[in-house]
């Protein structure tokens, strides 16, 4: 439920990969060829729905449906409202940018609704290598431009919640201001965003600290400036708003105001301290400046808080708080109005970890208040709503809590809370897991009962630590962070739980018997323990195990392949073997090494740490060190080859260090090192291609110069990069697998985007290729344009098996009459040369039973005019158009 143990480590590890330069190779060579041009893929998310923090969501006030939602290390995403799902924007950054996946402060311009732009950067201190940026884009984040900062940005820091620190002027778009944290002040561009400047009459920027003893730099960090707010009735269009208000993160001098245009700035009178300014929100109509405030700069922390009300035209502070400061053990921070009816504001308690969060509304500017939520009779709770959330069943934690706890929650971390200035019955807000939201919010006024769902399709924010895809049984198992893991039986549905008895916080590593993968065993962390747990039934439930004394975190853990017996390396301690109950220790090999198991003996087991390969053939009671020469720092993983005894790929290294990718054919005794391979991270297994005898090969790396993600169908001898520049995740380090049943599909972990998972189009690929029953007309089409803005469109495609017999895979032709061009495509696998257009089914929708329909979504772009496509051919044969 909270965001930050799992990421910093990971980051921090990652940070020592990204300098210095490749060193020569300690061991021999296999020469491979330079990478080959990508086959065609389509990538997709496994469904889990959220899983992250969500600290801001923007909606455009000018252009109604026009939402952005930006996340602390996901990147950001646009709302659909056809589909009422979100649209990820940044998968095109790339791993030398990892950092710009952290997002502190997103604008949408309200002059012209095509302009977004996303302040971007990780962390402030040396997790993250590089400096933060602000993205623009001028096709509402389809495609983006870059402007460098000299500082850096903290969208996974201390503080992150506040805001918003970028922010457009409404009447002079091409101006906007930045709050930057660590020092560095205010800062400013007068041309859309494509240089900065820093206000240098801005003299406050800002002095509060988390914890100024943290010698990592992470709660020591200045907050800064925190929110930017325009007053637009001191304005005209096409001339910069005069009357600008600034928070601070300074608890005595919070808020500053500039009444020429940014030119001189001023300490607003009267205000209150000793406490943060979390947001600032402006009623124009009635003349009202709303801030939220609390002691601590959150997401997770802060005990006290307050609410005030400044009213511009007079100067008057009032005090609104919706309940006593003495009675309150939270801070405030989600700040919203209704803008289609001047006076009704809302605020969170966002740090109201138990029972629940609060969100708070007046309908009278703060005069009175009412709670979401509030006791009867201690502790019996009424609430004014109903949570559905059937969409995202896990939610619930598996929990049974005593009240006054419920679940699902109403929320924790709920910093980002919206009404939507075009339609009073929408909210939406973000917590640490989700982004929940109504329709029926007026209902709240009228003491009827009203529904909060999820409203987080397609925003998948999950960093994920490891994966497993078992031969027979679930196609995937997760480890995960924050949220523990799932069993995905589907990859296009949300699991109804994720793993529970016991729910680790964080599940650091996962394993199956490779002859008997029912057999699943997981490890992670849980404060006072259990950190290992098994499962019987190919992990839908799971026994908690006992550990050895000394642990303190999951480490890794390996099943034998037989799954008679387990090696675990967790935190703590040194590593261990047993059967399932207790524990003995294993000799032979230090502490904090990683492990894993051969997948045809039984008895072997293999060992890496700072270096040097171990192996056991006693089933992990003594160990031996084997190979040297291996990469002594940086990340590493090794994985052993189903069916191969002794058959191991390591992946690891770090940039000013030894870095590549090995093989070993004898148990780990000795290694070649694979040349062209410049730099690997990652390395998996799935299903051989066909007429292929040995598996294919995965892996997140760079060869011949270039960084993605690889496969190689050889064993090895050549790789073909299978991703392309729009889908690069960031940092894509964790874990990698393919499936053992579809040639071509491939798991790739993120951190912060989920588990991302590609199909080939190729044949034998998981678009279920192009053998018997694939159609060749008998269809009909339905092409809808969505969305349409200047220059850009979206369109959804329905395609109906209107024959008698069903599909196993299928591909859509169209002509465009228009020269429009096809952007980003999610369900199906474009091509185009020219004018015409095909669309391939992705994996899972291949098959089309007879009367079923499949459908496919895209992004493109249009010159002079945008019309619909006259005819569709299915095989050659023409479909009927709906």
């Amino acid at each position: 439920m909270r965001r930050t143990r799992h990421l910093l480590a990971g980051l921090a590890l990652t940070a020592g990969l990204l300098a210095g330069a490749v060193p020569a190779a300690a061991a021999p060579e296999t020469p491979v060829p330079a990478a080959a041009a990508a086959p065609s893929y389509t990538w997709k998310n496994v469904r889990i729905d959220g899983g992250g923090f969500v600290p801001g969501i923007v909606f455009n006030r000018a252009e109604k449906d026009l939402v952005y939602a930006r996340t602390d290390i996901g990147g950001v995403y646009r709302w659909n409202q056809a589909t009422t799902s979100w649209t990820p924007l940044l998968d095109s950054v790339d791993w030398d940018h990892w950092g710009h996946t952290g997002v502190v402060g997103l604008a949408s311009d309200t002059v012209d609704p095509n302009r977004v732009y996303a302040a971007v950067g990780t962390y402030t201190n040396d997790w993250d290598p590089g400096n933060g940026a602000v993205l623009r884009s001028a096709d509402r984040g389809a495609t983006w431009q870059r402007a460098d900062l000299p500082f850096k940005l903290g969208g996974n820091m201390p503080g992150r919640g506040m805001g918003e620190r970028l922010a457009v002027d409404p009447h002079r778009n091409s101006v906007l201001y930045l709050g930057a944290p660590s020092g560095n002040g205010l800062w400013r561009s007068t041309d859309s965003g494509a240089s900065w400047s820093k206000v240098t009459s801005f003299t406050n920027p800002g002095n509060y600290q988390d914890d100024p003893t943290d010698t990592s730099g992470y709660n020591s960090d200045e907050q800064g400036i925190v929110w930017v707010t325009f007053d637009e009735s001191t304005g005209t269009p096409g001339t910069a708003t005069g009357t600008i208000y600034v928070g601070v993160g300074d608890k005595e001098n919070a808020v500053y105001r500039s009444t020429d245009a940014g030119a001189t700035w001023t300490r607003l009178p009267g205000q209150p301290t000793g406490y943060l300014a979390h947001k600032g929100v402006l009623d124009a109509e009635n003349g009202y400046l709303y801030l939220a405030y609390s002691d601590k700069a959150g997401p997770y922390d802060g005990g006290k808080g307050q609410v005030w009300r400044y009213a511009t035209a007079t100067g008057e502070w009032k005090n609104i708080s919706p309940v006593a400061e003495a009675d309150t053990s939270h801070g405030f921070s989600g700040l919203t109005l209704d803008r289609q009816r001047p006076g009704t504001v809302m605020v969170s308690a966002y740090s109201a970890w138990w029972p629940d969060t609060q969100i708070f509304r007046s309908t009278d500017s703060g005069s009175t208040w009412t709670k979401a939520w509030d006791y009867t009779a201690y502790p019996t709770r009424a609430n004014r709503y109903t949570m559905d959330v059937s969409s995202a069943p896990w939610l619930t934690w598996g929990g049974t809590p005593t009240a006054p706890e419920q679940t699902p929650k109403l929320g924790w971390m709920t910093e980002a809370l919206e009404i939507d200035p075009f339609d009073s019955n929408r909210m939406m807000y973000g917590t640490g897991a989700t982004i929940y939201g109504t329709t029926e919010l007026a209902k709240w006024d009228t003491g009827t009962n009203f529904t909060i769902r999820p409203m987080v399709r397609g925003l998948e924010e999950t960093a994920v630590l490891d994966l497993a895809s078992p031969p027979s049984g679930a196609p995937l198992i997760s480890a995960l962070g924050d949220i523990g893991g799932f069993r995905h039986t589907d990859l296009t549905k949300v699991p109804s739980m994720m793993f529970t008895g016991p729910n680790f916080t964080s599940t650091t590593s996962v394993d199956f018997a490779e002859t008997k993968p029912d057999t699943v065993v997981r490890a992670g962390h849980l404060d006072g323990g259990p950190r290992v747990a098994f499962s019987t039934d190919n992990g839908a439930n799971w026994s908690p195990g006992q550990e050895p004394s000394g642990v303190t975190g999951g480490g890794t853990v390996a099943a034998s392949a037989d799954g008679t017996r387990f090696v675990w390396s967790p935190d703590g301690t040194g590593v261990h073997t047993g059967t399932g109950g207790a524990w003995t220790a294993s000799t032979g090999i230090p502490a904090g090494a990683t492990v894993e198991s051969d997948r045809v003996d039984p008895k072997t087991f293999y060992g890496f740490k700072d270096g040097t390969f171990y192996a056991s053939t006693d089933g992990g009671a003594t160990f031996t060190a084997r190979a040297g020469g291996l990469p002594a720092k940086g990340n590493a993983r090794f994985k052993a080859v189903p069916g191969k005894k002794g058959d191991i790929w390591f992946a690891g290294g770090a940039t000013d260090s030894t870095y590549g990718l090995w093989h070993s054919t004898d148990g780990g005794a000795g290694f070649t090192r694979v040349s062209g391979v410049e730099q690997a991270d990652t390395v998996g297994f799935g299903k051989a291609a066909p007429g292929a005898s040995y598996p294919a090969l995965y892996t997140s790396a760079k060869i011949g110069g270039v960084r993605g993600i690889f496969r190689s169908t050889d064993a090895g001898a050549s790789w073909v990069r299978i991703n392309d520049d729009a889908h690069q995740w960031g940092w894509t380090g964790g874990a990698i697998t393919g499936d053992p049943r579809v040639y071509g599909r491939v798991y790739v972990s993120t951190n912060g985007r989920g588990i991302i998972y590609g199909d080939t189009a190729e044949t034998g690929g998981g678009d279920g290729g192009t053998g018997p029953g694939t159609p060749t007309g008998a269809c009909k089409v339905a092409y809808k344009v969505t969305n349409q803005w200047q220059g850009g469109f979206q369109a959804d495609v329905t395609l109906t098996n209107t024959s008698t017999t069903a599909w196993t895979g299928w591909a859509l032709g169209w002509e465009y009459p228009a020269g429009q061009r096809i952007g980003q495509m999610w369900n199906a696998s474009p091509t185009q040369s020219g004018t015409a257009v095909t669309a391939r089914n992705a994996g899972w929708n291949g098959p089309v039973a007879a009367g079923a329909s499949a459908s496919f979504g895209f992004t493109g772009t249009w010159t002079a005019t945008n019309p619909v496509p006259a005819a569709f051919t299915l095989g050659g044969a023409t479909c009927s158009v709906a």
